[in-house]
C-alpha cells in the first residue's frame, strides 16, 4: 500500500498524453528559479520550453527502456537486464553496437509504477498496430516500450552511399504489438505524417524520426547521374519506397 501527494494532483502538471501502460506529464511552469533566472523559465514556458515525464503502470504491461531512463520506482517493481540467456546476450550487444542504442535496456516488472526522468525534449506515444506491426526508428530517439515488442537491427540496402552520407548503417526496428515511447525535438504537433503507395519518398536530411518496416529505406544521390545531383544542388537524400508511412519533422 503506498500513497503519493503533489504529483499526481499537482495543479503545475498536465497530462498530456496516454497510451496503453504509459502516461507523459508536462509541468507547465519551472518553480524552481532564482531571481536571475526568472525571465527565462517564464519566457521559455510561454515557448513550450518545458520538462516532460514518462509515468508507466506495470499493471497494465511489463516496461524495457533506455539505459539510464529511470528516476524513481514505487511499489512492487523488479529491475531485470532482459536477458534470456548467452545467445540473447550476444544478440543484444551486437545489436546495440550497430544501432548506437545501449546495448542491454532494462526491463521493468511488477504492479508498481516506473518513472523516468524529465527531459525537455518532445515525448511521443505511438502503437505499431498504426504501423503494420513494424516500425523503424531514427538513431537514438527510443526511450521506452511495452516489453511484448521485440528489438531488431534493420540494415539499410545500400551500403556505400550510406557511408558517403555519413549516415549509420542500422536503425532500431521495433515489431510486435504495443505501445513505445520515442524522443524528438519536435512537438506532436508540427509533426508531418506522409503516407506511401508504392510510391517513392526523398528527404534531404535526418528528418524522418519513424518509418514502417515495410519500406524500402535507402541512401541516394539527388540526381540520376552526378552531373543532375550538382545541378540541383543537392548531394545525397534519405529515400524511402514501396508501401507504407513516415513520420518527418518539418525542421531539424
Amino acid at each position: 500500500m503506498y500513497g503519493v501527494k503533489n504529483f499526481f494532483d499537482n495543479d503545475d502538471i498536465k497530462m498530456i498524453d496516454q497510451q496503453g501502460p504509459f502516461t507523459i506529464i508536462e509541468y507547465l511552469r519551472d518553480l524552481s528559479v532564482t531571481p536571475m533566472s526568472a525571465q527565462t523559465a517564464y519566457f521559455a514556458s510561454q515557448m513550450n520550453v518545458r520538462r516532460r515525464q514518462v509515468i508507466c503502470d506495470l499493471k497494465k504491461a511489463n516496461i524495457t527502456t533506455q539505459a539510464g531512463a529511470m528516476q524513481w520506482m514505487l511499489g512492487n517493481v523488479n529491475a531485470t537486464t532482459g536477458v534470456k540467456g548467452v545467445g540473447d546476450f550476444f544478440g543484444k550487444a551486437v545489436r546495440g553496437k550497430v544501432t548506437g542504442e545501449s546495448a542491454i535496456k532494462p526491463e521493468y516488472t511488477g504492479d508498481g509504477v516506473l518513472v523516468l526522468e524529465p527531459t525537455y525534449r518532445h515525448l511521443q506515444l505511438l502503437n505499431t498496430a498504426d504501423w503494420n506491426g513494424s516500425v523503424v526508428l531514427d538513431d537514438g530517439l527510443f526511450l521506452a516500450c511495452d516489453s511484448a515488442l521485440q528489438h531488431k537491427a534493420v540494415m539499410r540496402s545500400n551500403l556505400s552511399s550510406a557511408v558517403a552520407g555519413g549516415e549509420g548503417l542500422f536503425n532500431l526496428s521495433l515489431n510486435g504489438m504495443g505501445v513505445f515511447c520515442i524522443e524528438s525535438s519536435c512537438p506532436k504537433e508540427e509533426l508531418v505524417e506522409i503516407t506511401l503507395q508504392n510510391d517513392v519518398l526523398k528527404i534531404d536530411g535526418n528528418y524522418a524520426i519513424a518509418w514502417s518496416g515495410s519500406l524500402d529505406f535507402t541512401v541516394e544521390r539527388s540526381g540520376k547521374s552526378l552531373l543532375g545531383s550538382a545541378a540541383s544542388g543537392e548531394g545525397l537524400v534519405n529515400v524511402y519506397r514501396g508501401t507504407g508511412k513516415v513520420l518527418m519533422m518539418p525542421v531539424g
